[in-house]
């Protein structure tokens, strides 16, 4: 038998060596005893912190005020969102539904430094930004009829007249609001680009308060004209004042809250010609004055009809001359027509219209062959309401 070289044979020693090397190997530590055998090693990732990214960016000029503020949050949601303006003003907005977004409501006001503050757990952003400046601010430049503590008929337009062409009308309509305590369907229809005005689908019911809003502030209502100033105005409607005037039975009555309260003996227009023809038709109370001076129109001194006349206690319901005032040719009240177009009533009587009246009673004219034109005057009621509507922008 032939042995390799170098080999030689184990010994007692070298065999328990061997054992307790292979029993090392194989062992996990005692399980009676809880001894361990190699430990264990656990390695954990750092959490990411949330991301935040807010439109407009820091730094940004000349903001649109109708852009929105827009912040998302990417890894978290978002805890708080604020929105700081000059003078403490402050902008709110809505988030969705995994509250990982935030749009702001409404608009921006013009020339202002916003600061927009965000946080979402342990990260906090900012953006510092301003709104442009506008080359032409809109603001309302009136509102009638809205006199100090006036109270207005049941006919009452609202005209609002803006101190810019609106070009963008869409936009400055959507922002003008009505709030009665007794609604009423109406519409808005602009008369040009300065004037828009209101006007209900029937008469507005009587006795309520009214509130007009003009929140036009940062809307954009044409090229560089954006809104500065919002406007509010708190109307109020009395009574229902309908005056009824038939030029052919040369009678006028007028009715209060449906109750008869003046019967009035009346000479109309004498009709000769158009222009002293008395106009038919929905017209209303405008504004009065004792005495108003009246002058023929297209015609000078020494002209056939001429006449330049001071007038007591008159009110005016059209654009195109037409009063209801006090003339004392009480000798054709009631019998035919001599005016050159007003209605001329009993001094006493046309007195006492011309002291309880409220600009937008309704004076309701017939018996003649002119009509009176939607915009002559507050003539709005001539026109269906069906057609009126066309002008609104929306």
């Amino acid at each position: 038998m032939n042995i390799a070289s170098g080999w030689k044979k184990p010994t007692a020693g070298m065999a328990l060596l061997a054992a307790a090397a292979l029993t090392a190997s194989c062992s996990s530590g005692n399980a009676a005893t809880g001894n361990a055998g190699a430990p264990e090693v656990t390695t954990s990732a750092t959490p990411q912190a949330p991301t935040i990214t807010i439109s407009p960016a820091e730094g940004s000029a000349k903001v649109s005020p109708d852009k929105k503020i827009v912040v998302t949050a990417s890894g978290g949601t978002l805890d708080d969102i604020t929105v700081q303006g000059e003078d403490a003003h402050e902008i709110t907005g809505t988030f969705n539904a995994d509250k990982t977004r935030w749009v702001s409501k409404g608009t921006l006001k013009p020339s202002t430094d916003y600061t927009v503050t965000a946080k979402s757990g342990v990260t906090t952003a900012t953006s510092a930004f301003t709104t442009v400046k506008p080359e032409r601010p809109l603001q309302v430049a009136d509102v009638t009829p809205n006199a100090k503590g006036e109270t207005l008929g049941v006919g009452a337009p609202i005209i609002v007249t803006f101190n810019q062409p609106v070009t963008q009308k869409a936009n400055v309509e959507r922002a003008l609001k009505i709030e009665a305590e007794k609604p009423v369907k109406g519409a808005w229809r602009w008369i040009n680009d300065t004037v828009v005005i209101y006007r209900t689908a029937t008469y507005w019911p009587a006795h309520q308060k009214i509130t007009f809003t003009a929140d036009i502030e940062g809307v954009k209502a044409g090229k560089g004209t954006y809104g500065v100033k919002d406007y509010t105005a708190n109307l109020k409607i009395g009574a229902k004042v309908i005056s009824k005037v038939n030029t052919r039975t040369h009678m006028m009555y007028v009715y209060k809250d449906g109750k008869r309260v003046k019967t009035m003996r009346i000479s109309a227009g004498m009709a000769t010609t158009r222009e002293y023809t008395t106009t038919s038709g929905v017209h209303l109370t405008m504004e009065r004055g004792n005495p108003v001076r009246m002058i023929s129109p297209g015609r000078k001194k020494g002209d056939p009809g001429y006449y330049d006349v001071m007038i007591n206690h008159a009110v005016r319901i059209s654009n195109s001359g037409e009063y209801v005032h006090a003339k004392d040719n009480v000798w054709a009240q009631g019998v035919r027509n001599v005016s050159h177009g007003c209605v001329n009533a009993r001094p006493d009587q046309a007195r006492w219209f011309h002291d309880t009246m409220q600009r937008g009673d309704v004076v309701d004219i017939t018996g003649t062959n002119r009509e009176l034109e939607w915009n002559n005057g507050w003539g709005f009621w001539q026109m269906p309401f069906s057609e009126w509507k066309k002008g609104s922008a929306l």
